[in-house]
């Protein structure tokens, strides 16, 4: 009841200049198709024009005119006579012949939103009767100039009000709708901002350009229906570049919301309905008679079904990523109910859609329940997405908690490791030892041991286990163990019992690890389980290798023996200082290593880091010092 008042104290003022409009009908105009600059003369055979009552728009021809006869005699005590055109096109209009206004581009046929527009009539032109208004149009697309043409004629000021009311109504209208959206933008751009944070949660990234179409959607719709001078092609153009995204993102946003493939049916219905906006979009580019050609030929009866059952097998995206219903968790019931609602809603709108086309000769349902679908839709949406938006800082935070959690973990983790690995070295007079242990990630697989043993010998050992993180963290954790009680082996019975205790504890994997006993006197014995040789005086030692460990409990390792001169440093290394990658994709290499061999242990680590880290470094060198020599 209030809207009824309101319209009426509107409509008040109006009343009085409503009386001198004239309404031309379709009844009093024939169209034809063509393009012919004497069409709009006053005397004009048009026997082999039709009427506008059989409105129908050919595929083949982009230009139209339309000509009317109507009697605008009870204009001419008029003080400001006009003329109103109201049409989705470029046009020019002509009154008994003689140009009166237009809009838009006729060459091209592109046009502006603003489709209700009055021009001044030419006083000369009331003065003969019956009166002749004849407009020449250029259009693109055959749904848009379907609408038919509608011509009104007054004082200009009663006729800037009919537009006033028409304009007020229709956004009014349309406002109901549309005033969703702004909620659902601002909705899209805190998902942006949850994945900006959180990279691994594509669904916030698909939802946020969900809600962006809805939004830009919306956006554009009420200002066509605001009839605000914007250009019809870059509100087409912006329209197809939303549906296009939206048509890749809905599939994706469902089925990654369900953790789900996505199966080959919604791939195909992607790819052609992608292929028929991606058409739209090139057409907007083309001249008009090949652009009307395309529109025309996607409107047909055949394509328009087609592409009409490709949006709907699209919507229906959510019923089958979540199926079967019964094995969605508890934790995913409430966000899959509002996918389900959601997805519900667009195959009734685009199922109804099917009974809009005249050409079926069914009831047109769509026409009936639009507005309500509408407005239904906008109210829906909003629901949808500020439920999935509370769900998913549930599990934003959720997902926060356990990353905390694993955190701590890895720091505690981290903290035994360096514990097991300590930066004091046990060293046996005669060495210097250093040790440079830059792990890729918080823990690491590289793992090295240095112990003096019984009668003064000192033992060195490097490994490096296969994998990164935590796993390979807890087998290297568990070869430390399993290295600190064997005092008394040889380095290839130490590897021996470190291969069994790997392949026994079936964590998985393998290791590499090599193992330098020196005596006070020099000798070196090594044992090497498949990892990189040592170098001395910035050359690789030759010596016999085995299988890792881990990979079979049958594997035996050989000794091999040299002399380590006082003064000459012995160096130790993981993989992950030759296999250091630069920015152009160069390893590091064996050379590099080779030359750098005689450094420090923390310059080695420290050229190979800079050069690019894949990989745990780990570098221990054990130098014999000139104390040495009294110690022999």
């Amino acid at each position: 009841m209030t809207k009824r008042v309101l319209l009426f104290l509107l409509l008040c003022p109006l009343t009085a200049f409503a009386q001198s409009i004239v309404t031309i009908s379709p009844p009093q105009c024939v169209w034809r198709a063509g393009d012919n600059p004497g069409w709009s003369a006053t005397a004009l055979d048009e026997s082999g024009w039709q009427a506008s009552t059989k409105w129908k728009l050919p595929l083949e021809e982009p230009h139209l005119w339309v000509r009317c006869h109507a009697d605008l005699s009870s204009l001419r005590g008029t003080a400001h006579p006009a003329i109103q055109i109201s049409l989705n096109g470029a046009y020019q209009l002509f009154v008994n012949g003689v140009p009166t206004g237009g809009a838009g581009n006729i060459r091209t046929g592109f046009f502006s939103m603003n489709t209700i527009r009055q021009y001044p009539l030419p006083l000369a032109a009331l003065q003969t009767q019956p009166h002749t208004i004849a407009v020449r149009m250029t259009y693109r697309d055959v749904i848009w100039t379907m609408t038919p043409l509608d011509i009104h004629a007054g004082d200009e000021e009663a006729l800037v009000g009919r537009r006033a009311v028409f304009v007020l109504a229709q956004s009014g209208s349309e406002l109901r709708v549309d005033a969703w959206y702004p909620l659902i933008g601002v909705v899209g751009l805190i998902l942006l901002s949850l994945f900006y944070y959180d990279r691994s949660r594509r669904e916030l990234l698909y939802l946020s350009i969900l809600c962006a179409s809805e939004a830009t959607q919306g956006i554009l719709e009420y200002c066509a229906s605001a009839l605000m001078n914007i250009p019809w092609a870059l509100s087409t153009g912006i329209e197809d570049a939303v549906a296009l995204a939206y048509t890749f993102v809905i599939v994706l946003f469902f089925f990654t919301l369900a953790r789900r493939r996505i199966p080959r049916l919604y791939r195909i219905a992607v790819a052609v309905g992608a292929a028929g906006l991606l058409i739209q979009e090139f057409a907007l580019v083309l001249p008009p008679q090949m652009s009307v050609w395309i529109m025309g030929s996607l409107n047909t009866l055949t394509m328009g079904m087609l592409l009409l059952i490709i949006s709907m097998t699209i919507s229906t995206a959510p019923l089958v990523a979540f199926w079967p219903y019964r094995n969605i968790s508890s934790r995913m019931r409430p966000m899959a109910a509002l996918c389900l609602l959601y997805g519900a809603h667009e195959v009734v709108w685009y199922a109804l859609q099917i009974t809009s086309d005249p050409r079926l000769g069914l009831p047109n349902l769509f026409a009936y329940w639009q507005r309500g679908l509408l407005e239904a839709w906008a109210f829906l949406t909003a629901c949808v997405l500020i439920g999935l938006l509370v769900l998913l800082f549930r599990d934003q935070r959720r997902v926060m908690e356990e990353r905390a959690l694993l955190a701590g973990e890895m720091q505690a983790a981290s903290e035994i490791q360096r514990m097991l690995a300590p930066a004091k070295i046990d060293t046996a007079p005669g060495l210097q030892i250093e040790v440079a242990f830059h792990p890729m990630r918080e823990v690491g697989g590289d793992f090295y041991l240095c112990r003096v043993l019984p009668g003064g010998r000192q033992r060195v050992l490097v490994g490096d286990v296969s994998g990164k993180g935590a796993a390979a963290a807890m087998s290297a954790t568990l070869l430390l163990g399993a290295a600190a009680a064997r005092d008394s082996d040889s380095p290839a019975v130490l590897l021996a019992q470190l291969n069994r205790v790997l392949h026994e504890s079936r964590v998985g994997g393998f290791a590499t690890c090599l193992c330098a006993d020196l005596t006070a006197a020099g000798e070196v014995t090594l044992a090497n389980a498949g990892h990189l040789p040592p170098y001395c005086n910035n050359r690789e030692i030759e010596i016999s290798s085995s299988l890792p460990l881990g990979v079979t409990a049958a594997a035996q390792y050989t000794e091999t023996t040299l002399r380590l001169a006082p003064g000459e440093t012995l160096t130790l290394l993981s993989d992950g200082v030759v296999e250091a990658r630069s920015h152009s994709d160069e390893l590091f290499g064996f050379e590099r290593t080779a030359a750098l061999a005689s450094r420090t242990a923390e310059a080695i680590a420290q050229a190979a880091q800079n050069w690019g880290q894949e990989d745990d470094i780990t570098v221990l060198t054990v130098a014999r010092t000139q104390e040495a020599i009294h110690a022999v």
